[in-house]
């Protein structure tokens, strides 16, 4: 599996239960379902365009001169929650303009709909390269997926009530 553990200070390690959610493939929606028996409940917190980062634009795979110049994304920030009132994951999806055509444009339409259910509606994975680091909120995964042929990336921040 494609995985870098980045962790700052060494000191820092996830617990071994949480390691497993970090690292675990398919659809984090469904093994959240799963964990707290019902359906989740997503709140958006921003949905809209936003010119990318620099950070952001690596973190996509871009290179060179295309590192320079402004791009375009739609970005949906939502909050996850399971079966109590503290949500559980903090979830950021960012998808370049270049990969909103086609069936894809409905990623633009998903309000409070799990985004895995979209993605891995045809299948259980999807080709990805995935980062893991320590966050102020707690520890996060970021994956770039290849969704037939379309570049996304989705960092999810697992908050300290999912750990309880």
């Amino acid at each position: 599996m494609p995985s870098n553990l980045f962790a700052s200070p060494a000191t820092f390690t996830p617990s071994s239960e949480l390691v497993s959610w970090l690292n675990a493939e398919g659809s984090l929606t469904a093994m959240l379902e799963q964990r707290a028996g019902q359906p989740l409940r997503v709140e958006r917190s921003f949905e809209g365009f936003r010119a990318l980062t620099l950070q952001q634009k690596r973190q996509l795979g871009l290179q060179g001169s295309a590192l320079n110049r402004p791009l375009l994304a739609w970005i949906r920030e939502v909050q996850l929650y399971g079966n109590d009132e503290q949500p559980w994951v903090a979830a950021q999806s960012i998808f370049p303009l270049s990969s909103l055509k086609g069936n894809a444009r409905r990623l633009q339409q998903l309000k409070g709909t799990p985004i895995g259910y979209v993605l891995f509606k045809r299948s259980r994975t999807l080709p990805n390269q995935r980062f893991i680091q320590h966050t102020g909120a707690g520890w996060q995964r970021q994956t770039r997926y290849d969704w037939y042929g379309r570049t996304l990336l989705i960092s999810e921040t697992f908050l300290a009530s999912f750990l309880k």
